[in-house]
């Protein structure tokens, strides 16, 4: 089955141009202002102004109010809204509603108990993705993005009825291996293909794709 490929945090348009020649199947916008990649609305809609049809635009949000939610909206066609917080069930069902747009839960995992959470989101959400969770003692973590891994071997046998995206410190040179002992048919990056937080790297983006792409060919 082939693995389809989100790139997350873009921020200017030489990012988003490796990532559409390159073949991504979905492109991550942040709105988070804390975030090194956080992008206003104005500055989302002249960045996916170039983005087809059959890319996925994917909103990024974190405990967001309404009217931040609203406010991308009407600058970008949101094909996703993710939301990378402390979302309840209820709030992410009542996102889903009140904007009408599907949504992508993020569960953060650092050990198998994690995933107990996703069971709460089944029917909440229209997808999950599973990040890898911060330490305490990280010093100036985000809620994602901070280039972390977890131990794929836990998603063997994952029982989740609903479908699923790898994150967490993936890059060209893991990505394979990742998707081979986890069974991810959708994975994302974002820190992976960065100069620095914020500064997306398009050479990275475009092997981080092309290693995709090679899978893909296997």
């Amino acid at each position: 089955m082939a693995v389809r490929t989100k790139i997350c945090g873009l921020t200017d348009a030489n990012a988003v141009e490796a990532a559409i020649i390159h073949g991504a199947d979905f492109i991550g916008l942040v709105f988070y202002p804390p975030s090194p990649r956080n992008v206003s609305p104005a500055k989302a809609a002249q960045l996916v102004a170039p983005v087809p049809d059959h890319v996925q635009k994917v909103g990024l949000f974190v405990d967001p109010d309404d009217e931040l939610i609203q406010s991308a909206l009407d600058a970008v066609p949101l094909d996703w809204i993710q939301l990378h917080g402390s979302e309840t069930a209820e709030r992410v069902q009542g996102i889903k509603q009140k904007f009408d747009v599907p949504v992508l839960k993020a569960i953060k995992i650092a050990n198998e108990s994690d995933f107990d959470a996703a069971k709460s989101f089944e029917s909440a959400a229209d997808m999950l993705l599973f990040d890898a969770k911060a330490p305490k003692t990280m010093a100036n973590a985000l809620p994602g993005g901070n280039g972390l891994v977890f131990d794929w071997r836990m998603m063997q046998g994952l029982d989740i009825s609903l479908p699923w995206m790898l994150a967490g410190g993936l890059n060209a040179e893991n990505v394979t291996e990742a998707v081979t002992i986890s069974g991810a048919t959708r994975v994302d990056t974002s820190s992976g293909v960065e100069f620095e937080p914020g500064r997306k790297d398009p050479k990275a983006i475009a092997a981080f794709l092309t290693a995709l792409k090679t899978l893909n060919a296997e």
